[in-house]
């Protein structure tokens, strides 16, 4: 009966956590897309959109954080941490399918994986 009841557990923390994943790529698709729009509409540069870009990774990743914490109530920075890290490794995924490797840019990579993981444990340890 316990071992059904821990297998249960980790069932539904795992139901948890793509959810809270799925969450975290509808609002970075939103805010992707009124980036788009606002290309579209003002012409805005290159810097502008990068910085959009990073943005919403932060802000994703911070509502991940947030959310998986509320529901967790323990330990929380640390579910935040998985959260962003699991939300970077899903976009270096992408990055790898879509573009066929990561590219030259090794800054650029540790700084979103920093960017996810932080912004995940900073979400994760807000008090609410």
């Amino acid at each position: 009966m316990e071992k059904m009841q821990n297998e249960r557990k980790k069932q539904n923390e795992l139901f948890l956590i793509i959810k809270v994943l799925f969450a975290m790529y509808i609002v970075t698709g939103i805010i992707l897309l009124v980036l788009t729009l606002l290309l579209y509409k003002m012409d805005l540069g290159e810097n502008v959109i990068n910085i959009g870009v990073i943005l919403a990774y932060v802000f994703s990743g911070f509502m991940g954080g947030f959310i998986i914490g509320k529901v967790k109530k323990s330990r929380k920075f640390i579910w935040g941490m998985l959260i962003g890290g699991l939300y970077f490794l899903i976009l270096m995924a992408a990055s790898l399918v879509f573009n066929k490797g990561l590219g030259n840019d090794m800054t650029h990579f540790f700084s979103t994986l920093v960017l996810c993981i932080a912004s995940g444990m900073a979400g994760g340890m807000l008090r609410s």
